[in-house]
């Protein structure tokens, strides 16, 4: 009986571990990408309300969202998979935790539009670098979206009527989206691993990664917690990290890397939005176009699919 049960964990682990390939599998995998980035989209706003340096609420983020997901996965009756956590997974962690302190240190430079601007270059690069590095066509349609994407993030952005400030902002934020890629490309590299042990492996990297440098580079003893700062720390460690990055590792294996690239465009979308509805940060008939553009062509560029 228990030879039985064994070899029926097996079968299941399998199955969870298994990329989908059908119609409906797809389809679910678009829909967890699509929810992990209605959550991401809420990002720039979370992090103004958190008065604390980008290395300790990364740091934090990264620690909550590791505990959150294996205690979530002790209560599904499952454990970590023997030889989950190789080199390339763990790197790929290691570039999320850099990824995060560079993003959330451009929400304090400059405007989050801004940074939400250069941040969604993350995707073209994805789109851009899949024929060489993922061996995938790169088709006049899914480049045409992509243009046309980025087109509607500028106008969205409303630096065509402005000068813009915040250059070293723009930096970080761009140098965040070149991680952002790069982790984007490296899961797509790594099979055979369900989105739960993704999570937990890579956000335990970021934490270790994460760890030595908040301790040497930030002053803890000066550092304030207040009742509102806890409550959004474990917001962003349960729901911005933990629920939305095992939504999003478990989807993007299961899609192209431009599939990927193209919906992810929800997320800055709504960072915007949310900016201009709840900052304050100017929209405008330019930005509400740019808005209807980006989220057009990504609905598109999945015409095809």
């Amino acid at each position: 009986m228990d030879v039985k049960k064994t070899m029926q964990d097996k079968v299941q682990d399998k199955d969870i571990d298994r990329p989908v390939r059908s119609g409906g599998g797809a389809l679910r995998a678009r829909l967890a990408l699509v929810a992990a980035m209605m959550i991401f989209g809420t990002t720039g706003i979370l992090r103004r309300g958190i008065s604390l340096p980008s290395s300790v609420l990364s740091l934090t983020r990264a620690v909550i969202g590791t505990v959150f997901l294996s205690a979530l996965l002790k209560l599904k009756g499952r454990a970590l998979h023997r030889g989950t956590g190789g080199g390339l997974l763990r790197l790929s962690g290691a570039l999320l935790g850099f990824n995060w302190i560079l993003l959330f240190e451009a929400y304090q430079q400059t405007s989050v539009t801004l940074t939400t601007l250069c941040y969604a270059m993350a995707p073209i690069m994805v789109i851009l670098a899949s024929p060489f590095l993922l061996h995938e066509r790169l088709t006049a349609r899914r480049l045409l979206c992509a243009a046309a994407a980025l087109t509607g993030m500028v106008l969205a952005s409303g630096v065509l009527g402005e000068s813009v400030q915040g250059g070293f902002g723009i930096l970080l934020a761009l140098g965040g989206a070149f991680l952002y890629a790069m982790v984007t490309i490296l899961n797509k590299k790594i099979s055979g691993v369900s989105g739960y042990d993704r999570a937990i492996v890579q956000l335990g990297s970021a934490a270790a990664v994460l760890l030595p440098y908040a301790l040497l580079t930030e002053d803890w003893a000066g550092l304030s917690f207040t009742p509102s700062s806890i409550l959004l720390l474990g917001l962003a460690g349960v729901l911005h990290t933990g629920i939305a990055y095992a939504l999003f590792l478990g989807s993007i294996e299961r899609l192209k890397a431009q599939t990927a690239a193209l919906l992810s465009y929800i997320d800055p979308i709504m960072n915007i939005v949310l900016a201009a509805l709840v900052l304050g940060e100017d929209l405008g008939a330019a930005g509400m176009a740019g808005a209807v553009l980006v989220l057009g062509s990504a609905f598109f560029g999945e015409l095809g699919e």
